[in-house]
């Protein structure tokens, strides 16, 4: 098709107003497109897990009102879910992946059920981990004497932000640099170039990058 409609999501509110991930999907859809038509761009400030969205549908009804393919930076910017995935392929609405552009139907539906199986993994390991946790007698949270207080919570919300400010501009450098656009990809980049996190190691995650940007 020479017409495209695209579709971008983004996790909270901060990366929205931020642009901290639609840059590197915009930088995506644009390249795969090259001079094809951008008919309309859509973007979605919502959890991947939520499969009720407002701006996935106004982009799927726009794209079949102008005969236009859907256009996506990564799969993973839809859902890991794969009932929803295999919604969207049977509604009739052509779309393809940038970053996977040569495939088909069911490889499509392949990656949505892997995508699905390590999300749920995910929960497992850290219910199990949790669970060792209690039943070591170890207390879960924060064990700081004044966190029930507000001079400790200012104190510990102060220590933050002033983490934040000194590490913000080297994840904006690594998702400008690398086009890293989710909290495992910048995670493992901030891993790699050895940037302590908040506990002082080198160990990052997801839960911690994302903690990270809602402060940038």
């Amino acid at each position: 098709m020479s017409k495209f409609v695209a579709y971008y999501r983004v996790s909270t509110d901060r990366q929205g107003q931020s642009g901290l991930g639609l840059d590197a999907q915009r930088a995506a859809v644009a390249k795969h497109i090259g001079t094809a038509e951008l008919v309309a761009e859509f973007t979605e400030v919502e959890s991947g897990r939520k499969n009720d969205r407002e701006q996935l549908a106004a982009a799927m009804a726009t794209a079949k009102r102008t005969k236009s393919m859907l256009v996506i930076a990564k799969l993973d910017r839809l859902a890991r879910n794969v009932h929803f995935i295999s919604g969207l392929l049977e509604s009739g609405v052509p779309f393809v992946c940038a970053d996977m552009p040569e495939a088909d139907r069911t490889f499509l539906q392949m990656m949505a059920v892997f995508a699905e199986w390590e999300a749920r993994k995910i929960s497992e390991r850290t219910k199990a981990a949790l669970a060792q946790v209690k039943a070591q007698g170890r207390t879960l949270g924060c064990p700081t004497p004044q966190i029930g207080s507000a001079i400790g919570v200012a104190k510990i919300q102060a220590k933050a932000d002033k983490y934040a400010e000194r590490v913000g501009p080297i994840v904006r450098d690594i998702i400008t640099k690398s086009g890293a656009d989710t909290m495992r990809d910048i995670a493992a980049a901030l891993q790699a170039r050895g940037v302590a996190t908040p506990r002082g190691n080198t160990n990052w995650n997801a839960s911690q990058v994302s903690n990270l940007l809602k402060r940038i």
